[in-house]
């Protein structure tokens, strides 16, 4: 009878322990604060804080400008949760960071989902239609500040590639040098002489002269001659 309760009695032991250590983890992660992926939002506030004003009204070119600026910050956003939700999750299974991070992380795609539907429809208010526009649009301004932020810094770019490696670079193009001969002729215009290049076409297999095609002045007068005659 005691080689029965002992194994009855271990089990009951570990399996109560764990269930009592998995309650209060339980407890303690439901009641953990989770810190937020991203710390603030300040276009959102902006536009808010615009919207809200009254005396006097802010103008709709203003509120318009607040929320294209607001939806491109969600953009920048959610490219930035698409590249690291890979890398979270990778490092998680690892068991280099703790559940926080990635449980940060789906929260923030959810509050993302909110904020762009809200969006959407504050833009269907202004103008009908806007809502599926607004987004493609502030990602175009965005490729089009990026680009012309790296214009801007090309020159200072430049200067700290210069000082690093001793060398100027070469901004002048060269050219090579092209001689037009001008050769008397028989007419009483002079003619520029170029040097002739194979560009004659071919006809049925057979290079057509462009010599035989054109007709001299002798040809053209006695062609003229013949047409009288008839």
């Amino acid at each position: 009878m005691a080689s029965v309760l002992v194994p009855v009695a271990y089990i009951l032991v570990v399996f109560g322990g764990l269930f009592i250590f998995s309650f209060y983890y339980r407890k303690q992660a439901a009641s953990r604060v989770l810190e937020p992926y991203f710390p603030s939002h300040p276009e959102r506030n902006t536009y808010v804080t615009l919207l809200q004003k009254t005396d006097p009204p802010t103008p709709e070119v203003v509120l318009k400008s607040a929320l294209l600026r607001r939806a491109m910050a969600d953009v920048q956003r959610v490219i930035r949760l698409r590249e690291d939700k890979p890398a979270v999750q990778n490092l998680m299974q690892k068991g280099s960071v703790g559940d926080d991070l990635w449980n940060s992380l789906l929260a923030a795609e959810k509050e993302m989902e909110a904020e762009i539907i809200e969006v959407m429809n504050e833009a269907n208010t202004f103008v009908e239609g806007w809502g599926p526009v607004i987004f493609p649009s502030a990602n175009e301004i965005i490729a089009n500040e990026k680009m012309r932020s790296v214009f801007e810094h090309t020159a200072d770019r430049k200067a700290e590639l210069e000082r690093r490696y001793g060398r100027k670079a070469q901004n002048t193009l060269t050219m090579a040098p092209v001689t037009v001969k001008m050769t008397p002729s028989n007419s009483a215009s002079n003619t520029i002489a170029v040097p002739k290049a194979n560009l004659t076409p071919k006809v049925n297999g057979q290079t057509a002269s462009t010599e035989s095609a054109i007709p001299s002045d002798g040809e053209t007068k006695s062609g003229k001659k013949g047409k009288k005659r008839k």
